[in-house]
């Protein structure tokens, strides 16, 4: 199995084409990013991810992004998708990652949207996972396990450092048996969290080692996983973003880190990592 890492471009102000241009020369195989918004914005990314032969990863939320505008239904955010989907086709993507629905539905409602997005993912032809995160649907463990019972079709991309917030512990007791998750992931996004936030200060402090070796364990699961499935690839993204994950001293409000750095950082270890995992 061979290992595709993408650059995310939260948090990025310059084009795809810079964008790219940094992410070949740090070893990176492609981009995962929020589809444009216009048809103009669209066409251009999509000639230059052509003109580079480079994979492209789409991001989409259902209703708004980050979070969902609480007033919107799920026939709402199911509407949503389905236009979104169609501007995700027009870039030829590998793999579309939604960030779906809205936490405050109740679990029959849960149920319904996902067994109806699934219809939607299937009628669009394209590979569709639905994210884990918090404010949105999968934000909880014990919710994904109930909704995959129910869904079983469903694929998923694991940002695990979401449910490490949720529950505000390590997901390493005995009893939390997420098989059934790890078994549908197809997409994995490599940001190492902790019992109290997402995004650790940095990956390779040492007082950080615990929670990375958690999040590395997991992926292994995973990568264990999709070889017992067949898979031939397989994806990661290091996401270390801004917007209230990236560390900040107090009083100067100085970023602790470089996210670019950050996400570097991860890819290399990753790399490693599982260079270590195929070698074994």
């Amino acid at each position: 199995m061979r290992l595709d890492i993408f650059r995310s471009l939260w948090g990025y102000r310059g084009s795809w084409q810079q964008a790219l241009d940094e992410a070949f020369s740090a070893g990176f195989d492609g981009l995962e990013a929020r589809i444009p918004e216009t048809a103009a914005q669209r066409s251009a990314n999509a000639r230059i991810l052509r003109d580079n032969d480079a994979p492209y990863i789409a991001t989409l939320f259902t209703s708004t992004p980050v979070l969902p505008r609480q007033s919107d239904s799920p026939q709402v955010h199911l509407e949503d998708l389905r236009m979104k989907l169609d501007w995700a086709a027009e870039l030829g993507p590998r793999l579309v990652n939604v960030l779906p629905g809205n936490d405050r539905w109740a679990l029959g409602e849960q149920v319904d949207f996902f067994a109806r997005a699934v219809e939607l993912a299937d009628a669009s032809d394209l590979h569709v996972c639905f994210e884990i995160h918090r404010g949105r649907s999968l934000y909880s463990p014990w919710v994904t396990l109930e909704v995959i019972r129910q869904v079983p079709e469903l694929r998923f991309t694991s940002d695990i450092s979401h449910w490490l917030v949720t529950c505000e512990r390590l997901l390493d007791d005995p009893a939390d048996d997420l098989s059934a998750f790890v078994e549908r992931v197809d997409h994995i996004q490599a940001r190492v969290g902790y019992d109290q936030g997402p995004q650790v200060p940095h990956p390779g402090a040492p007082e950080y080692a615990e929670h990375l070796a958690f999040h590395q364990r997991h992926w292994e699961r995973i990568w264990r996983s999709q070889e017992k499935r067949g898979r031939q690839v397989t994806t990661l993204t290091p996401e270390f973003g801004p917007d209230g994950y990236l560390h900040h001293l107090p009083f100067t409000d100085v970023p602790v880190a470089d996210l670019w750095q950050l996400n570097q950082w991860m890819a290399r270890c990753e790399r490693q990592h599982f260079h270590r995992f195929t070698s074994r």
